[in-house]
């Protein structure tokens, strides 16, 4: 590879942990999504890991549908149409004794109709009508030779009839009307004559039932009301004996009242009639003397002269005006003679005798006004008296009327039952024998040409959805039991540890080749993963470790490929095959296995001038493996290790060292014990999370610094991501 300067690669959206802890102070954090209801991701990578499962499934689904289909038996379904009137035609009052059917009832009623077609009862009606328990083509050819030994003729008929009712049961059809009153009943069989003929007899037996059920309800309705009738009767006249021999024990006398009706409407006792009227007159006596007694305390320290009364009367102002006449008169004749005179002593004397009418008058209308106010307090006093007297029998009284009020109000109720019985027996007895017509038939079934099943579409379109049910649940199934990392998601969510990068998966025929090639979309993959482990690793820490759960995960390829990245930005790089057991570096580098490497030189038998291979790359120096040592583990866990990582770190920018696997192994924890981060390489798709979390359990148990992951071989539609994204991610800025 040349030292070119090698571009980033953007990491993919929605990721970028390993910068999380290198965000300044105070900056916001990455935007995160809210959780979907459904993940489209999830189902996608789903449908794309298990298309092998689903597709077999699918396919034998229908094979099975087409399989069924071609050898079933030919079924006709013939249908015959009746209409069904909830609200009836009636033409009489009384012929809706069944009426309750409201307009949001509508659907009921109909169900209602629907199940007494396909009832057990309706299909013994067309069993007996068309004698079908003789007929063979319902029951079949052989049907005598299913006939139990030593059952009787009798037995046997009623089995037949049975068996013939079943049949029927199950192969009657009565749909539904969404949207009108007009049921269609079908019927199934193997002939289309049979199938015709028993569906138009169905629909003949439900009109019939119809109009018998409408005709024994009017005459049973009749029955039932002329026996309820004679009954309330009897009721009514006992509660009426009962009611008048308790009023007349107790000496109460009871009179209609304005209003009553001859039914016994509002009724009175004559005690409350004369409570009520003494009531009313001392309130009319009350109001009276209070008038009265007004009147004469206003007028009571007044002279009689300043009485309105007196003013307004007409005696007294002709009386007054005869007077002034009278004085007038004297006043003339006394300028002109004394008192001696005769016709003055004449004048005197009749002016003093109307003085004294005149006052006598006065006082008799102010006594009136007395007298007046006297007679309204005695007439008061008189009817109060007559009041408390008739309140003590009208209260001795009401205990009474209690009891009889009890009984009269059962006689009225039975008065007013009465009435309503006579009304609708007169209605009913009218109606009794008249068809309302609510249920008639509309059209005849007709012999089918074609059948109706197997139908070839249908069957296949049954198959394929049961198909995809069985494909998706079995699927769902797989994913479930299968706990292998395949999404990058899956990297931080169940193992707990940043994503340094992804690879995407190449064939090994092409590896060699996108290898080569500095913006392939493997190179631009690693080159990402190179820029984060740099901004991950501090420069004076740059002793590093990749390791994995199990062989063959892309291990020592991302090791040779980083240590190439390093090394093309001029940084000096030493790559050390550190896998004691399978070493492999010098394989994919294509050089020829030495006979000393970096067992020797750990041992100090021979120099690292004398065992590292140059050439390969600018600033690239390959420590391969010699000879497999025979304790591994001893050797990588000894002083020397860590001697020699101290004696060269200050050499070297970047030393990397291929170690072997985790699991089963002790050497990657002890080498990760001594460098400054371990890499976890991880092939996506492959390793179970448990066997991934164990190796990291085994790595931290050991001090290990694991800085995080790089995912191998990612499939980016095995994870649920779209086509786009597997095949144009690192494409960025090619000609298209």
């Amino acid at each position: 590879m040349n030292s070119r300067s090698i571009i980033q690669a953007p990491e993919p959206e929605g990721r970028g942990t390993w910068l999380d802890s290198y965000m300044p102070e105070g900056q916001l954090a990455p935007f995160q999504p809210q959780p979907q209801l459904i993940n489209f991701q999830t189902v996608r990578g789903i449908l794309f890991r298990q298309r092998w499962l689903i597709v077999g499934v699918i396919v034998a689904s229908l094979l099975v549908g087409l399989i069924v289909t071609l050898l079933s038996t030919p079924m006709y379904q013939a249908e015959s149409k009746v209409i069904v009137e909830p609200y009836g035609s009636y033409i009489l009052e009384g012929q809706d004794i069944d009426q309750g059917v409201a307009s949001n009832q509508t659907y009921e009623y109909l169900g209602t109709q629907i199940e007494v077609i396909k009832s057990r009862s309706l299909a013994e009606v067309v069993v007996n009508d068309l004698n079908l328990a003789e007929r063979k083509d319902l029951l079949g050819e052989d049907v005598d030779d299913r006939r139990p030994p030593g059952m009787s003729d009798e037995k046997w008929l009623e089995a037949k009839q049975k068996m013939a009712a079943s049949i029927l049961v199950g192969s009657v059809v009565a749909e539904f009307p969404e949207d009108k009153w007009v049921i269609p009943i079908g019927f199934r069989s193997k002939d289309p004559a049979l199938a015709a003929e028993l569906a138009n007899a169905y629909a003949d037996a439900f009109v019939a039932s119809g109009t018998r059920n409408s005709i024994e309800n009017n005459e049973y309705a009749v029955n039932y009301l002329r026996d309820q009738i004679q009954l309330v009767r009897e009721q009514l006249a006992n509660a009426e004996r009962v009611a008048n021999t308790y009023a007349r024990n107790s000496g109460i006398v009871v009179q209609p009242m304005a209003g009553a009706d001859e039914t016994g409407g509002t009724v009175a006792t004559l005690t409350s009639t004369n409570l009520a009227s003494i009531n009313q007159r001392v309130a009319e006596a009350r109001a009276a003397r209070i008038v009265a007694e007004q009147r004469w305390r206003s007028i009571q320290n007044l002279p009689a002269s300043q009485l309105p009364e007196v003013q307004n009367s007409a005696v007294l102002q002709g009386l007054i005006a005869d007077r002034t006449e009278k004085s007038a008169q004297l006043a003339d004749l006394r300028q002109r003679y004394n008192d001696e005179f005769p016709q003055i002593r004449n004048l005197l004397a009749q002016i003093a005798v109307l003085d004294s009418q005149i006052e006598k008058s006065s006082a008799e209308i102010k006594s009136a006004v007395r007298n007046e106010f006297t007679v309204a307090l005695n007439q008061q006093n008189a009817l109060e008296a007559e009041l408390a007297a008739i309140k003590g029998d009208t209260l001795a009284e009401q205990d009474q009327n209690v009891e009889l009020s009890v009984l009269e109000r059962e006689a009225q109720a039975l008065r007013d039952q009465l009435k309503s019985l006579l009304d609708r027996y007169n209605q009913i007895s009218s109606a009794a024998q008249v068809n309302s017509g609510a249920i008639r038939k509309l059209d005849s079934a007709t012999v089918p040409s074609s059948p109706y099943a197997p139908n070839m579409m249908q069957n296949l379109v049954i198959a394929l959805v049961f198909g995809v049910a069985l494909a998706g649940g079995l699927a769902v199934l797989r994913e479930t039991l299968d706990d292998r990392i395949r999404s990058l998601e899956d990297v931080e969510d169940k193992i707990g540890l940043p994503l340094l990068g992804h690879t995407p998966y190449v064939e090994e025929k092409d590896i060699e080749a996108a290898g080569t090639n500095r913006f392939s979309a493997l190179m631009e993959a690693y080159s990402s993963i190179r820029a984060a482990i740099d901004f991950t690793l501090p420069r004076n820490r740059n002793v590093l470790q990749l390791t994995s759960s199990h062989a063959s995960e892309g291990k020592s390829t991302t090791s040779v490929i980083l240590a190439e990245l390093f090394a093309s930005l001029g940084r000096k790089t030493l790559l050390v095959d550190a896998d004691l057991r399978r070493p492999s570096v010098a394989n994919l580098l294509g050089i020829e296995k030495p006979k000393v490497g970096f067992v020797e030189v750990l041992l100090g038998h021979v120099d690292l001038s004398a065992a590292v291979v140059k050439g390969v790359h600018d600033n690239l120096e390959i420590l391969p493996m010699g000879e497999i040592p025979p304790n591994p583990a001893e050797i990588l866990a000894s002083v020397q290790m860590k001697e020699f990582i101290e004696k060269y770190r200050d050499e070297y920018s970047v030393i990397i060292f291929d170690s072997c696997p985790v699991m089963g192994l002790a050497d990657a924890p002890l080498l990760g014990h001594v460098v400054d981060g371990t890499i976890f390489v991880l092939e996506a798709n492959k390793i179970p999370f448990a066997q991934a979390r164990t190796a990291l359990r085994r790595l931290r148990a050991s001090d290990s610094n694991v800085l995080g992951v790089v995912l191998t071989k990612y499939r980016a539609l095995a994870a649920g991501q779209s086509y786009n994204y597997q095949y144009g991610y690192y494409r960025y800025g090619e000609e298209k």
